[in-house]
């Protein structure tokens, strides 16, 4: 049931076209067509069966990649340090781009001590959140971000590894996770 909800409208969509589509056709075929035609198809029929049969596979895919299609993902933004790299108190904002199932963060390399500004873009079609985990946090977190929305978390970072990830339920095992290291 949790793979259904993180299905797109437009999935949805599709998925329910076709299901309804094979549905009547299953039914028209199995119950209507042979009260009507008691030898259905037939030998007569047997040709025409075959070839409405292939043209519904053929729209039902075409349905499913129509309604299906993906919209491009916002690509995650390389880090914009507010200060300059010899600062002790260094202050850097991290852009984070969440969809479903993934965390997106931009090549960071080994980041230096200091406080860090998480802004979050949902880039995703579902509710996400951002937590961060690590040493001295207190798994810190944003709140719950609607679709297309933003939110920002600010931590202390010292030197240790750190796991950032969405903590709705499952969200995490189904791959919404990444690290980073302070050194």
């Amino acid at each position: 049931m949790q793979l259904l909800g993180g299905l797109s409208t437009g999935h949805m969509i599709g998925l329910a076209i076709v299901a309804i589509v094979f549905i009547a056709f299953a039914l028209s075929v199995s119950f209507l067509a042979p009260r009507r035609w008691p030898d259905f198809p037939g030998r007569a029929g047997m040709s025409v069966f075959i070839i409405a049969s292939l043209v519904l596979f053929v729209a039902m895919i075409s349905a499913v990649v129509v309604f299906g299609k993906e919209a491009p993902e916002a690509e995650a933004s390389a880090p914009a340090s507010s200060e300059p790299h010899g600062s002790s108190a260094h202050k850097q904002t991290i852009h984070v781009v969440e969809s479903e199932w993934v965390v997106k963060l931009p090549s960071t390399g080994e980041l230096k001590q200091g406080s860090y500004t998480f802004a979050v873009h949902n880039a995703g079609k579902i509710p996400h959140n951002l937590v961060v985990e690590g040493p001295n946090t207190q798994g810190d977190k944003t709140e719950l971000i609607a679709p297309g929305g933003n939110a920002t978390l600010t931590a202390d970072l010292k030197t240790g590894n750190y796991t950032l990830y969405c903590d709705v339920p499952g969200h995490r095992q189904l791959g919404m996770v990444a690290k980073i290291s302070v050194g």
